[in-house]
């Protein structure tokens, strides 16, 4: 079907993709904007889960204040150079992360850094729990999996739902950003203090 210029432009604020991308994806969704945006968001994903292996060298240290002063964070986000470092957007990628740890209170970055006697730990409790509920004995593994990757949705950065936007996780966050910026782009640490604490977490 025929796309017309201001289809093209609408995508365009939309999506921030190329002229050519959004005419391509506006013919596939039958010119529907909103369906052409989750296809390219799509596509966003896919090539960035292809850059997932790619070096990430440079980045920034960014920092965040909340509640008065009683929370403070800091976090190195990294990405592969330094031209994309040093532009606003990365730096507020960077301060938005920031921002969400302080809110969320995350205790590792992905699932593959909570520790293998943390991980066992929480299946013990979730099996005596479910066996305790009277559950049958042949859907205890689904359920002690189930109840897992809810706890990696409250204590791991990457699985977190988004503090501005629940309806992405962190992880996906950084992904659209990956297809923004071209780049592969990973939290390398972070820490988060909280006045009274005896130590930092991260």
């Amino acid at each position: 079907m025929a796309v017309s210029a201001q289809q093209v432009q609408e995508l365009r604020k939309k999506s921030g993709a190329g002229v050519m991308d959004c005419k391509r994806a506006l013919e596939e969704a039958g010119g529907e904007v909103e369906k052409a945006a989750t296809l390219l968001r799509k596509q966003g994903m896919a090539r960035a889960d292809a850059r997932l292996s790619r070096a990430t060298t440079e980045g920034v240290m960014a920092s965040y204040i909340h509640a008065g002063g009683k929370i403070g964070v800091l976090v190195e986000l990294n990405c592969e150079t330094d031209f994309v470092a040093r532009t606003d957007e990365f730096g507020g990628l960077a301060r938005d992360v920031a921002m969400h740890i302080a809110a969320e209170h995350p205790r590792y970055t992905t699932p593959e850094d909570v520790p293998e006697e943390v991980v066992e730990k929480e299946k013990e409790v979730y099996r005596a729990l479910a066996i305790k509920e009277g559950r049958p004995e042949k859907v205890l593994d689904r359920i002690v999996e189930g109840r897992l990757k809810k706890f990696y949705s409250e204590a791991c950065l990457m699985e977190q739902p988004y503090v501005r936007d629940d309806q992405k996780t962190v992880g996906e966050l950084l992904k659209e950003a990956m297809a923004q910026f071209g780049e592969n782009i990973a939290v390398r640490r972070f820490v988060r203090y909280q006045l009274g604490d005896e130590g930092a977490e991260s």
